[in-house]
Parts: structure tokens; sequence; C-alpha cells
């Protein structure tokens, strides 16, 4: 599995979020931005669909930024992961056997171990909190 930058970025800003000294504390994007060089534009993108998801709260107002929703013990890496990137699905080209019609038992012998493959990788991301993360290489860049 190769994780895609806005991922990677995600989880740079969330186990940031989750490090600070304060529980539920408030951090404003571009401070998140600025620590963790990454691009506050592409940051901003990122955080919508976390929000979306339920992972993070977004507050507005002059002391307002973003927040988790819930405590770093329960957001899984695959939460963060399809909040980005989408559902991870397995999924195999089709042959162009039988002009492209139909698909052989070749073809759906693939696309079930393609399958069976993003069902263990969702599991595995699953197990895996956001809590786990912190303080693991995971240190802030000042």
């Amino acid at each position: 599995m190769k994780l895609t930058r806005a991922s990677n970025y995600a989880l740079q800003a969330l186990v940031s979020m989750a490090g600070q000294k304060e529980e539920n504390q408030v951090v404003a994007s571009h401070l998140t931005a600025r620590e963790q060089d990454i691009p506050e534009r592409f940051l901003l993108k990122i955080l919508k669909p976390l929000v979306s998801a339920g992972v993070l709260d977004s507050l507005k107002g002059p002391n307002g930024g973003y927040r988790l929703s819930k405590p770093a013990t329960k957001v899984t890496l695959l939460e963060i992961v399809e909040a980005v990137d989408g559902p991870i699905r397995g999924q195999a080209p089709l042959s162009q056997a039988a002009g492209g019609k139909n698909s052989t038992g070749l073809d759906r012998r693939l696309q079930d171990i393609c399958q069976q493959v993003a069902d263990q990788t969702r599991k595995q991301l699953s197990q895996v909190k956001l809590s786990d993360l912190i303080g693991k290489g995971a240190a802030k860049k000042k």
C-alpha cells in the first residue's frame, strides 16, 4: 500500500493536533501548516473531508481552527485515509478477452484476490489508532 501525499499530510496534521498539551485544543490551520511544512491551501482542502467524516471539528471566528472530534484513541488510520482518499477497494482491470464484453474466470479470480487484499488492508488500518502514531517518529517539525 502507498499513502497519497494528501493522506500523509492529513496524518501529520492530526498527529500534531493530537499531540497538543491541552486536550481538545483548537489549532489554527495556518499554524499546523507552518509547523508541519504543508502548503496551507492544500491543508485546508485535506481538512474539509476530515470535518465531513466527523474526525475533526471546525470552529469559526477569531479564535477558530480545528480540533479532534473524539479522542485520538478512537480515531483509526482507516477513517483518516478513507476520509481523504475515498474507500479502499480491490479492483483488477478486466481483460480484453471475449471482446471485452464478458469477464473471464481469470478476471473473477483476480478481482476476488484484489478484494481480499483490500479487505485485509482495511482491517489492518482499522486496528491502528491515531494515538499509536504520537511520538513514534511523528515528532513536530520546528
